[in-house]
Order: structure tokens, then sequence, then C-alpha cells
């Protein structure tokens, strides 16, 4: 008797998002709608940048997002690439002020902030760059002058590194700092992933619900947020990567959209494009990136300047937003 082999079942096709409003755009496409329950969403443009408030209120409108319940902000700049002195001013001063409203912390409330991310490559390490440039001052408590301690925060910074050079989880160093200093706040930095390719490195997100850091890249770690470490965690980050099969999932979107525009709607060539669906989309992406595409992900060329030029704008931003008394003008005088 012959043995029958099973087809191999193909996996699904997902592009992967860590923004929300790139979230909110795919369900908004898929569903023929831009709105709906539990999603509420403002957005403001000036010169400088598009300010987009995601708020998710209610589970039903989180599943079909693919993201938890909380505020979601986005600042899209493609002057932040450029490191524009008004768009980067623009943008620490709106990022600090709506960081101090989420966190909205107690005068002497202490933070911890945490620059997720692997240092040795240059698209991952957004969060220990940040760490880098940030003012802490946990360890001065006890010897600034009363004239000086009423201006600044006690905040403390670590860069955990990742499982692959440490060896630990990067969530359970976190975990046993977090039980020993015992934080009012948790701020975690890291690198995302794009859905569309002019939002890497032109995008800030900022959010109340906590990180998974490597998810974006498929590597899914311990969620940090407030039911894991016990503590608020607010997430700041910029997407610095877009996945190969999303570019050929695009490209292949429009090349389908110009071909049927110059095809004749009578002809069989026409109804074939039209009525190509997603598992044959699938198909042609899995053939022409199997075997190592899959798995890869695309950076621009000038991501080595661009990544410094975030870094201080995300930076400043926190050392203004945490100390009372400290400007950006102050800022700027001090070296990191």
């Amino acid at each position: 008797m012959k043995q029958q082999i099973p087809a191999r079942k193909k996996p699904n096709f997902g592009i992967r998002t860590d923004l929300a409003v790139e979230a909110r755009e795919l369900f908004a496409h898929s569903n023929a709608s831009s709105e709906t329950d539990g999603i509420e969403t403002q957005e403001e443009k000036t010169k400088t940048y598009l300010f987009t408030k995601v708020r998710i209120t209610q589970e039903d409108a989180a599943k079909k997002l693919g993201k938890p319940l909380g505020s979601y902000l986005t600042i899209e700049s493609p002057l932040l690439r450029q490191n524009d002195t008004e768009c980067r001013n623009d943008v620490i001063k709106l990022l600090s002020q709506e960081l101090r409203t989420l966190a909205n912390l107690k005068e002497h409330a202490c933070v911890l902030v945490v620059g997720l991310g692997n240092w040795n490559i240059t698209p991952d390490a957004l969060g220990p760059k940040v760490v880098k440039r940030l003012l802490v001052t946990r360890h001065l408590q006890d010897t600034l002058p009363e004239e000086l301690s009423a201006s600044v925060r006690p905040v403390a910074a670590i860069s955990p590194g990742v499982m692959g050079l440490t060896g630990i989880e990067s969530g359970e160093i976190i975990q046993g700092v977090v039980e020993k200093m015992h934080p009012d706040l948790v701020i975690a930095i890291d690198a995302l992933a794009a859905r569309r390719f002019h939002r890497i490195n032109a995008a800030i997100q900022m959010s109340d619900t906590g990180i998974c850091p490597g998810a974006g890249v498929g590597n899914r770690r311990m969620t940090l947020n407030h039911d894991s470490l016990g503590v608020p965690v607010i997430a700041i980050g910029v997407p610095t990567v877009v996945g190969a099969a999303t570019l050929v999932h695009d490209t292949m979107d429009r090349l389908l959209e110009e071909l049927q525009r110059h095809t004749d709607q009578s002809s069989p060539f026409y109804e074939m494009l039209r009525s190509m669906n997603p598992d044959e989309k699938y198909d042609l992406i899995e053939e022409l990136l199997t075997p190592d595409g899959e798995n890869m992900f695309v950076t621009p060329k000038e991501v080595d300047a661009v990544i410094d030029h975030l870094a201080d704008i995300i930076a400043n931003a926190i050392n203004t937003a945490l100390h009372p008394g400290i400007t950006l003008e102050d800022i700027q005088q001090l070296a990191f």
C-alpha cells in the first residue's frame, strides 16, 4: 500500500509591524473601514511632523489589531532621517511633553530606563545608544545640594544586552533590577519593525502598554509590562527594519495593480490578475525568498548616522521630561 505524504501546511503570511498606526491601517484596508468600535484615533499635522494618537479601549479591537489595550502615540517625519534642526527640536519638545503626561509621576518618583537591543548591530543599537546619553541621578540623590535636588529626579539606566551576548533573558535581568531598586516607572527603548518602508527611521512610537523585545523580527521574548514587572512600563521605539517578505508583498501588490490598469478587462490575463488570492501571492513570495530570504530584514544604508540622531532626540526628550529643572539648553551644554 502506497503511503500518502501529507501536503506541507502553508504558514499564514503575516506582515510584521510593531506600529499601532500600521496595524490600524492594515485593519482598515482589509475591512474597508477606517475605524471600529474600541479604536479611537486623533491626528495633528504641523510643518515638521505628523502626530497620531491611537487608543485601544476594547478587547475585541485589541484582538483585531493584535495590540494590547492602551495608548499609542506616533510621531512621523522624513526630516528625522536628515537631522533637521527645527524638526529635531519640535519632536523633542512634543515627545517630552507627551512622556510627562503619559507617565504622570509624583515629585520624587524613581525611574528605571532600559535600553534594549544588541549594541553590536546598528539597527538594533537604539536602546543602548539612548542610555549612553541619559542624565542618571539616582546615585547622587544623597549628595546633591538642596537647591539642585528639586531640579532632578532619581533616574537609573541599564542596557541588559541580548541573550546571544549574555546567555540571560533580558527580561530576567530587568526583573531582578526592578525587584531590587523598586522604581515607580520603567521606560523601555527598543528598535522596532515597520510595515511601510517610508516609516523606517522616520517615526517614533511611544505607548503605555509595555513591550515584547524581538517580536517585530519574529524573535519574541519575555513581555515587559505591568503584569510581569509589577510597575507601569512605557515603551519608546523607532522602526529601523522592514521584512524582506513585506517588501516583496508590497511590490507584488503594486505590480499587480499596474498590470491591471494596462490590461484589457475582457482578457483572460486580466481576470487571472484580478482573481489572484493571498495564497497564490504567498507561493510566489516563498519561491522568491526560499531558503534564506524569509527571515531577512532590510535597513537603509545610512542607518549608522540616523540611529545616532534618533538616539539623541529620544534621550533629550527623556531627560527633559523626567528632570523638572533641566531644560534642553542645559542638556546640550553637558557632554554624554
